[in-house]
C-alpha cells in the first residue's frame, strides 16, 4: 500500500512539475494572466471561486478504459452537476488510466491525486475485504430493483463505511453491474464437468465458486484480458453480461458465451474523497443527494439499452452455451452456498461477515438460511 502511494504521489509531483513549466512558458511568451493554466487536480479548496452565488469548481474523476455502459454513471452525473450549478461544478473525466492504475485509484483518493474515481473491490480484494462480500456467488440480484437494495445494504453497514474511511473514501454510489457470464475461446463448457482444467478470469467468491467446479480462477483488469484470451493463457473470462464483454472486444477474440448461468456479480462504485466532498458547500452536497436517483436510471437503462445490440452481435457470432434449471441448481448445490458459509468463518474475526450476508437477503426479503 505504501509503494503504491508513493508511485501515484510521484506521478501527481511530476504532473504538478511539468504544469507548472508550461505555466512558466506562456507567461513569458504572451505576458498574460495564467488563470488558466492551474493544475487540474488540485484540491477543491484551491479551485474554488464565487460565480454568481455558485462556487466554480472543478473536480477530477479517475477512470480507465474508454466510455462505455458501465461509465454511464460518471457521464450522467457530469451532466447532472453541469446543469444543476450552471455550469459552475465541472467533473472532468479521465480515461484511460490517465489519472491513476485501476488497482491504485483507492490509493489516489487517499492522497488527494483526484476527488473522485471509479473502483472495482475485486481488482484489490485486500483493500476493501469486506466489500467483497458482493462478489459471492449466486446472490438475490436478479432483478435491477434487488440488484439496487443489495448493494445500498451492503454500502450501508458499518464494517464497508469505515474501510472505505482508511482510505480516505466514501461511496457515491454504484454502477450497479449485471449478472456475470462467461466468454471464451476453445471448446465450450456445455456442463459441470466441462468447467475441469479450464483458466478463468472471475475473482472473489465467484472465483471460489469456479474453483470447486474444478476451474481454475486468475485475476487480471479488464483491459488485460483481450490478450489473455487471444493468446490462450487464459480459456475464459467474466464479464457483466452483455456490456463488459463487447466494450473490452473479448468477443472478437472468442467462439462462445454462456447465456444463463448467472454465477453472481462483483461490484465497481463511484467514490468520492471524504475531504473533498466535506468541503462542499451544503448546496452542492444537497445537489448530489437530489440528482442521484435520475443518475442511477440513466446508469441501468445504459445497461439496458447496449444488451439489445449485444444479444443480436454475440448470438450471431458465437455459440451459446445455456443450462438446464436442474444443472444450474446442481452448481449452486456444490457452488454457491458452501463458498459463502466458508466467506463467512474466513472472516467473521475481522469483520461483521455473517451481517453483511445477513443484510444483503433481509434487504430483499430473504433469508440467508
Amino acid at each position: 500500500m505504501i509503494q503504491a502511494k508513493v508511485h501515484i504521489a510521484m506521478k501527481f509531483l511530476l504532473k504538478v512539475a511539468r504544469l507548472s513549466i508550461v505555466c512558466l512558458l506562456v507567461a513569458t511568451i504572451s505576458f498574460v494572466a495564467l488563470s488558466g493554466c492551474s493544475d487540474s487536480t488540485q484540491n477543491s479548496e484551491d479551485t474554488t471561486s464565487q460565480v454568481e452565488g455558485n462556487p466554480k469548481l472543478n473536480w477530477d474523476v479517475s477512470l480507465w478504459g474508454k466510455p462505455r455502459a458501465g461509465t454511464e454513471i460518471a457521464e450522467a452525473l457530469a451532466r447532472e452537476l453541469h446543469t444543476g450549478t450552471d455550469g459552475a461544478w465541472q467533473l472532468n473525466l479521465h480515461y484511460g488510466e490517465a489519472l491513476s492504475k485501476a488497482r491504485e485509484n483507492l490509493d489516489g483518493l487517499a492522497i488527494g491525486a483526484f476527488e473522485s474515481a471509479l473502483f472495482c473491490n475485486f481488482y484489490h480484494p485486500q483493500k476493501t475485504p469486506a466489500l467483497m462480500v458482493l462478489t459471492m456467488p449466486f446472490l438475490p440480484m436478479e432483478n435491477w430493483e434487488n440488484n439496487r437494495k443489495v448493494r445500498e445494504a451492503v454500502y450501508a453497514h458499518p464494517d464497508v463505511v469505515n474501510e472505505l474511511k482508511q482510505w480516505g473514501a466514501m461511496i457515491y454510489t454504484s454502477t450497479f453491474l449485471p449478472q456475470y457470464e462467461f466468454m471464451g475461446r476453445g471448446s465450450s463448457p456445455e456442463s459441470i464437468d466441462d468447467w475441469k482444467g479450464l483458466t478463468v478470469r472471475v475473482g472473489g467468491g465467484m472465483g471460489d465458486a469456479m474453483l470447486r467446479l474444478g476451474a481454475t480462477p486468475t485475476s487480471s483488469t479488464a483491459t488485460e484480458v483481450y490478450t489473455g484470451v487471444q493468446q490462450g493463457t487464459m480459456n475464459a473470462a467474466a464479464f457483466p453480461f452483455t456490456y463488459g464483454h463487447v466494450s473490452y472486444r473479448i468477443h472478437e477474440v472468442s467462439t462462445w458465451f454462456t447465456g444463463n448461468l448467472a454465477p453472481g456479480s462483483a461490484d465497481c462504485a463511484l467514490a468520492f474523497s471524504i475531504s473533498a466532498y466535506e468541503s462542499l458547500p451544503a448546496q452542492y452536497q444537497e445537489l448530489l443527494e437530489s440528482v442521484k436517483n435520475k443518475v442511477i436510471d440513466a446508469q441501468v437503462q445504459a445497461y439496458v439499452e447496449v444488451d439489445k445490440i449485444n444479444l443480436a452481435l454475440l448470438r450471431e457470432t458465437l455459440s451459446e452455451v445455456t443450462y438446464t434449471e436442474e444443472e444450474r441448481n446442481a452448481i449452486r448445490e456444490v457452488a454457491g452456498k458452501p463458498v459463502i458459509d466458508e466467506w463467512i468463518t474466513a472472516n467473521q474475526d475481522k469483520f461483521d461477515a455473517r451481517g453483511l450476508v445477513d443484510a444483503i437477503y433481509t434487504s430483499v426479503g430473504h433469508s440467508f438460511e
